[in-house]
């Protein structure tokens, strides 16, 4: 899938909670705080997604369909600098001011992807594992990012000690699949 701007934009509106400054942000598509990086955003799927740069921003996948640049796996240096061209375009749209922009997690994912025989030595079903999501964001053209800071709680109290065990992150619960 190649998603262009109106899906991305579209892909916001799935019911989130966002809350900013204590307040629930109803559609982050709209409002001030957010607007501004969403057309940014879409900018860059829009431009990916146009005909006249297929060859620049896609490439074709192992199963013959088209893919986002950002999720190749390049094999041969002339790969790498075709997928640097078409990261370096996607760059020039917002000028390197949009942190953690679309190609910055993939990255990363296809990076571990790439080196999916050190993840098999340690758990071959965490390797599996890996290389299926891989496989899934690639194809759904995922925008994937991370948060830099936990959520606000209360300060006077380490993470460990607040009345929400999850309010980070956590293990809920474990089954067959880990």
């Amino acid at each position: 899938m190649i998603k262009t701007g109106a899906q991305h934009t579209a892909s916001l509106k799935d019911g989130r909670e966002i809350f900013l400054d204590g307040r629930l942000v109803s559609d982050p598509t709209t409002d001030p705080a957010f607007a501004g990086a969403v057309a940014s955003v879409a900018r860059m799927f829009d431009f990916h997604s146009a005909p006249e740069n297929r060859e620049l921003m896609t490439f074709e996948t192992e199963t013959g369909t088209r893919a986002n640049r950002i999720w190749q796996l390049p094999t041969s240096y002339e790969e790498l600098k075709t997928r640097r061209r078409g990261l370096e375009a996607w760059t020039e749209l917002h000028a390197g001011f949009l942190g953690r922009a679309p190609d910055h997690v993939a990255s990363c994912i296809s990076g571990m992807y790439m080196g999916l025989d050190v993840f098999e030595a340690y758990d071959p079903a965490r390797a599996k594992a890996l290389a299926d999501y891989y496989r899934y964001a690639r194809d759904n053209d995922l925008y994937l990012t991370y948060v830099i800071i936990n959520p606000q709680a209360d300060r006077s109290k380490s993470a460990a000690e607040q009345q929400d065990p999850y309010l980070s992150t956590g293990i809920v619960d474990r089954d067959a699949e880990g």
